[in-house]
């Protein structure tokens, strides 16, 4: 027989000794809950009863994959995302809070809109368009339109709700994205294809995408938990991190109809090139958002 406590207590012995020896005890902790599948309640509730030993192996192999530096998202098969659950494996990126600033401002400007049809470049977990799907199901146009009436804009005739679309180059990653739009009741269309090339000949009010955009140069400075684990073709694009935007841009540009918005999530130091890329590239209105660290985050820009 073994105990909760006793189960944390090894667990943290050997944890103590791995990459996050700061998490030791709660990432301990997270695993016997994990191995239980229960919650912090019932681990303070029953931290001194007895279970079945059979327990012990399965959570003995879950310490040693978090000693390795696996992310705990990936042991545990999912995450949050925006208040909602995403099935997350090693052929996806694990959503971050700080994209859910690119998931509001998108939700803004749709709601500035009579409808709107967005696509998401780079879906991974469906992250991104899963949300954008959750929030604007239903949606109430009708302020909109009436906006749009009162300052004499022409509407498209015959829509007045939201369509959304998303790519990624990997089947995989697309596989997951099914899974969560189906987990989370989300109707998107899913597309395999290079950045905008499924949809080329088609026009957007929206072009949404967090992209790669880790400079190669970096990736020793990373964490085992992200340079080990996650997926490079997710993380990585060239010497400056700018390769994906540099294609993505003139793209966007092509796809928008006039009048429609293009947002990034850029990296840290990157507003100043990705400004220049967008202006050399026909867009206006060019701001960028910050963070919760106050670093330019979100890039947004109009096509005229």
């Amino acid at each position: 027989m073994v105990t909760p406590h006793k189960l944390v207590l090894d667990g943290v012995a050997r944890l103590i000794r791995g990459p996050h020896s700061d998490r030791a005890l709660e990432d301990a902790e997270e695993l016997v809950l994990q191995v239980f599948q229960k919650d912090k309640a019932w681990l303070l509730a029953y931290w001194e009863d007895e279970f079945p030993d059979d327990h012990t192996l399965h959570y003995l192999e879950l310490v040693e994959r978090r000693y390795n530096g696996e992310p705990l998202q990936y042991i545990a098969g999912q995450t949050e995302f925006y208040g909602l659950p995403f099935f997350v494996t090693p052929d996806v990126l694990i959503p971050r809070p700080e994209t859910e600033h690119l998931v509001e401002k998108v939700i803004e400007l749709a709601a500035s809109l009579q409808s709107t049809r967005i696509v998401d470049i780079g879906a991974g977990s469906g992250a991104i368009a899963v949300a954008l799907a959750h929030a604007l199901k239903g949606h109430d146009f009708s302020r909109a339109a009436e906006a749009q009436k009162t300052s004499g804009a022409l509407a498209p005739e015959g829509r007045s709700s939201t369509t959304i679309t998303a790519i990624d180059f990997s089947a995989p990653a697309l596989a997951i994205a099914r899974k969560n739009a189906a987990r989370n009741k989300a109707t998107i269309r899913f597309l395999q294809g290079d950045l905008l090339t499924p949809v080329a000949n088609e026009k957007f009010e929206i072009v949404v995408s967090n992209p790669p955009y880790v400079p190669e140069p970096d990736r020793p400075t990373l964490s085992v938990e992200v340079r080990d684990h996650e997926p490079a073709l997710a993380l990585f694009a060239g010497p400056d991190g700018l390769d994906i935007y540099r294609r993505l841009i003139p793209q966007a540009f092509a796809c928008l109809v006039p009048g429609g918005f293009l947002v990034l999530e850029i990296g840290y130091n990157q507003s100043p090139a990705i400004a220049d890329h967008l202006a050399a590239n026909g867009f206006q209105n060019i701001e960028f958002l910050p963070d919760l660290q106050q670093i330019p985050r979100v890039a947004v820009a109009r096509r005229p």
